[in-house]
Protein backbone atom coordinates (compact mmCIF):
# COMPACT_ATOMS: atom_id res chain seq x y z
CA UNK A 1 0.00 0.00 0.00
CA UNK A 2 1.40 2.91 -0.98
CA UNK A 3 2.66 5.49 2.07
CA UNK A 4 0.78 9.51 2.42
CA UNK A 5 2.70 12.02 1.54
CA UNK A 6 4.74 14.07 4.58
CA UNK A 7 3.06 17.32 5.47
CA UNK A 8 6.10 18.99 4.35
CA UNK A 9 6.26 17.56 0.89
CA UNK A 10 2.22 18.06 -0.18
CA UNK A 11 2.26 21.39 -2.81
CA UNK A 12 -0.61 23.12 -4.71
CA UNK A 13 0.55 21.81 -7.29
CA UNK A 14 0.29 18.12 -6.07
CA UNK A 15 -2.98 18.79 -5.53
CA UNK A 16 -3.63 20.49 -8.84
CA UNK A 17 -2.26 17.20 -10.51
CA UNK A 18 -4.45 14.84 -8.05
CA UNK A 19 -7.91 16.87 -8.84
CA UNK A 20 -6.71 17.22 -12.64
CA UNK A 21 -7.06 13.31 -13.17
CA UNK A 22 -9.36 12.72 -10.91
CA UNK A 23 -12.68 11.21 -12.19
CA UNK A 24 -15.22 12.61 -9.81
CA UNK A 25 -15.24 15.80 -7.24
CA UNK A 26 -13.20 14.67 -4.49
CA UNK A 27 -14.00 15.64 -1.08
CA UNK A 28 -11.43 17.45 1.56
CA UNK A 29 -11.75 14.37 3.61
CA UNK A 30 -10.45 12.15 0.75
CA UNK A 31 -7.88 14.71 -0.06
CA UNK A 32 -6.34 14.80 3.38
CA UNK A 33 -6.25 11.03 3.29
CA UNK A 34 -4.88 10.55 -0.03
CA UNK A 35 -1.80 13.17 0.52
CA UNK A 36 -1.72 12.20 4.65
CA UNK A 37 -2.33 16.17 5.61
CA UNK A 38 -4.93 17.32 8.22
CA UNK A 39 -7.61 19.20 7.13
CA UNK A 40 -6.57 22.79 7.69
CA UNK A 41 -3.47 22.25 5.73
CA UNK A 42 -5.87 20.76 2.92
CA UNK A 43 -8.22 24.26 3.07
CA UNK A 44 -4.69 25.76 2.75
CA UNK A 45 -3.35 24.06 -0.28
CA UNK A 46 -7.18 24.45 -1.87
CA UNK A 47 -7.33 28.32 -1.05
CA UNK A 48 -3.92 28.84 -2.55
CA UNK A 49 -5.07 26.79 -5.59
CA UNK A 50 -8.15 28.42 -6.45
CA UNK A 51 -6.01 31.82 -5.78
CA UNK A 52 -3.05 30.12 -8.72
CA UNK A 53 -6.10 29.32 -11.12
CA UNK A 54 -8.28 32.49 -10.90
CA UNK A 55 -7.11 33.81 -13.90
CA UNK A 56 -6.69 30.34 -15.75
CA UNK A 57 -8.42 28.38 -18.20
CA UNK A 58 -9.52 26.01 -15.46
CA UNK A 59 -11.08 26.77 -11.93
CA UNK A 60 -11.47 25.61 -8.42
CA UNK A 61 -15.33 24.97 -7.84
CA UNK A 62 -16.28 23.62 -4.60
CA UNK A 63 -19.74 22.33 -3.52
CA UNK A 64 -20.10 21.51 -0.20
CA UNK A 65 -17.21 19.32 0.80
CA UNK A 66 -16.52 18.71 -2.43
CA UNK A 67 -14.11 19.95 -5.23
CA UNK A 68 -12.85 20.04 -8.83
CA UNK A 69 -11.87 21.52 -11.38
CA UNK A 70 -13.86 23.18 -13.84
CA UNK A 71 -13.17 24.82 -17.44
CA UNK A 72 -13.19 28.84 -16.59
CA UNK A 73 -16.80 30.12 -18.05
CA UNK A 74 -14.97 32.63 -20.35
CA UNK A 75 -13.92 30.05 -22.70
CA UNK A 76 -17.28 28.06 -23.20
CA UNK A 77 -17.96 28.81 -26.43
CA UNK A 78 -14.53 27.85 -27.50
CA UNK A 79 -14.65 24.70 -25.63
CA UNK A 80 -18.47 24.08 -27.01
CA UNK A 81 -17.03 24.73 -30.28
CA UNK A 82 -14.54 22.12 -29.91
CA UNK A 83 -16.81 19.49 -28.39
CA UNK A 84 -19.76 20.67 -30.83
CA UNK A 85 -22.28 21.17 -28.57
CA UNK A 86 -22.34 24.61 -28.47
CA UNK A 87 -24.26 27.30 -26.21
CA UNK A 88 -27.54 25.01 -25.04
CA UNK A 89 -30.23 27.39 -23.91
CA UNK A 90 -32.34 26.82 -21.66
CA UNK A 91 -36.01 28.64 -21.68
CA UNK A 92 -37.32 30.67 -19.22
CA UNK A 93 -39.10 27.74 -17.39
CA UNK A 94 -36.27 25.62 -17.10
CA UNK A 95 -34.25 28.69 -15.63
CA UNK A 96 -36.96 29.17 -13.50
CA UNK A 97 -37.08 26.15 -11.95
CA UNK A 98 -33.25 25.61 -11.63
CA UNK A 99 -33.06 29.15 -10.10
CA UNK A 100 -35.52 27.68 -7.17
CA UNK A 101 -33.10 24.64 -6.60
CA UNK A 102 -30.06 26.94 -6.46
CA UNK A 103 -31.72 28.95 -4.03
CA UNK A 104 -34.02 26.42 -1.77
CA UNK A 105 -31.78 23.54 -1.80
CA UNK A 106 -32.09 20.83 -1.45
CA UNK A 107 -35.64 20.93 -2.64
CA UNK A 108 -38.45 18.72 -3.69
CA UNK A 109 -40.47 18.72 -6.83
CA UNK A 110 -43.64 18.93 -4.71
CA UNK A 111 -41.66 22.49 -3.06
CA UNK A 112 -40.75 23.45 -6.62
CA UNK A 113 -44.35 23.24 -8.20
CA UNK A 114 -45.95 25.31 -5.15
CA UNK A 115 -43.20 27.80 -6.16
CA UNK A 116 -43.96 28.15 -9.62
CA UNK A 117 -47.74 27.25 -9.64
CA UNK A 118 -47.44 24.82 -12.25
CA UNK A 119 -46.20 20.83 -12.92
CA UNK A 120 -42.77 20.91 -13.32
CA UNK A 121 -41.22 17.44 -13.89
CA UNK A 122 -40.75 17.92 -17.50
CA UNK A 123 -38.02 20.38 -16.94
CA UNK A 124 -36.91 18.83 -13.66
CA UNK A 125 -35.91 16.01 -15.80
CA UNK A 126 -34.59 18.45 -18.53
CA UNK A 127 -32.45 19.85 -16.06
CA UNK A 128 -31.06 16.58 -14.66
CA UNK A 129 -30.65 15.77 -18.33
CA UNK A 130 -28.56 18.71 -18.95
CA UNK A 131 -26.50 17.70 -15.36
CA UNK A 132 -27.37 21.02 -14.08
CA UNK A 133 -29.09 19.60 -10.97
CA UNK A 134 -28.48 16.37 -9.34
CA UNK A 135 -30.96 14.12 -6.91
CA UNK A 136 -29.56 14.70 -3.12
CA UNK A 137 -31.21 12.33 -1.04
CA UNK A 138 -34.76 12.00 -0.04
CA UNK A 139 -37.03 14.30 2.21
CA UNK A 140 -38.12 12.80 5.63
CA UNK A 141 -41.46 14.01 4.71
CA UNK A 142 -44.52 11.56 3.81
CA UNK A 143 -43.64 9.80 0.81
CA UNK A 144 -39.95 10.09 1.09
CA UNK A 145 -39.64 12.73 -1.73
CA UNK A 146 -36.48 13.28 -3.75
CA UNK A 147 -34.49 16.43 -2.91
CA UNK A 148 -32.69 17.69 -6.05
CA UNK A 149 -29.70 20.39 -5.76
CA UNK A 150 -27.57 22.15 -8.14
CA UNK A 151 -24.64 20.37 -9.85
CA UNK A 152 -20.70 21.15 -10.26
CA UNK A 153 -21.65 21.48 -13.97
CA UNK A 154 -24.58 24.35 -13.06
CA UNK A 155 -21.37 26.17 -10.96
CA UNK A 156 -19.63 26.09 -14.24
CA UNK A 157 -21.85 27.26 -16.92
CA UNK A 158 -23.02 29.88 -14.68
CA UNK A 159 -19.42 31.15 -13.91
CA UNK A 160 -19.66 30.25 -10.02
CA UNK A 161 -16.59 28.97 -8.08
CA UNK A 162 -19.38 28.29 -4.75
CA UNK A 163 -22.98 28.77 -4.14
CA UNK A 164 -21.61 31.48 -2.22
CA UNK A 165 -21.15 33.59 -5.10
CA UNK A 166 -24.86 33.38 -5.83
CA UNK A 167 -26.31 36.94 -6.67
CA UNK A 168 -27.98 38.31 -3.83
CA UNK A 169 -32.28 38.05 -4.28
CA UNK A 170 -34.39 41.66 -3.61
CA UNK A 171 -36.93 41.23 -1.30
CA UNK A 172 -40.14 40.46 -3.53
CA UNK A 173 -38.28 37.31 -5.28
CA UNK A 174 -37.02 36.45 -1.71
CA UNK A 175 -40.60 36.21 -0.59
CA UNK A 176 -41.78 34.07 -3.35
CA UNK A 177 -39.31 31.35 -2.74
CA UNK A 178 -40.63 30.76 1.06
CA UNK A 179 -42.85 27.91 1.18
CA UNK A 180 -44.64 27.53 4.89
CA UNK A 181 -43.34 24.05 6.24
CA UNK A 182 -46.97 23.09 6.54
CA UNK A 183 -47.23 23.94 2.96
CA UNK A 184 -43.94 21.91 2.54
CA UNK A 185 -45.53 18.68 3.46
CA UNK A 186 -48.86 19.09 1.69
CA UNK A 187 -46.61 19.77 -1.81
CA UNK A 188 -45.02 16.64 -1.00
CA UNK A 189 -47.64 14.26 -0.13
CA UNK A 190 -48.98 13.66 -3.11
CA UNK A 191 -45.56 14.06 -5.23
CA UNK A 192 -45.71 10.87 -7.19
CA UNK A 193 -43.26 7.89 -7.44
CA UNK A 194 -40.65 9.22 -9.33
CA UNK A 195 -40.20 5.98 -11.23
CA UNK A 196 -43.55 6.07 -12.87
CA UNK A 197 -43.00 9.69 -13.89
CA UNK A 198 -40.31 8.65 -16.86
CA UNK A 199 -43.42 7.47 -19.45
CA UNK A 200 -45.72 10.42 -18.47
CA UNK A 201 -45.66 13.84 -19.98
CA UNK A 202 -48.34 16.28 -18.70
CA UNK A 203 -47.98 18.93 -21.02
CA UNK A 204 -48.88 21.84 -18.80
CA UNK A 205 -45.07 23.33 -18.75
CA UNK A 206 -43.68 24.62 -21.68
CA UNK A 207 -40.66 23.00 -23.19
CA UNK A 208 -37.19 23.66 -21.82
Amino acid sequence: MTEPLAVTEVTVRDIEALLFVAERPLSRREIGTLCGIDGDRVDALLGDLEVALRDRGVRLALLGDEVRLVTAPESGLLIGRYTGAGETRVSPAAMEALAIVAYRQPVTRGVIERIRGVDSDYVIRSLIARRLIVEQGRADSPGRPILYATSFEFLERFGLASLDELPPLDAEVAARLVVPEAEDADADAGEPDPGSLAHESTGTDESP
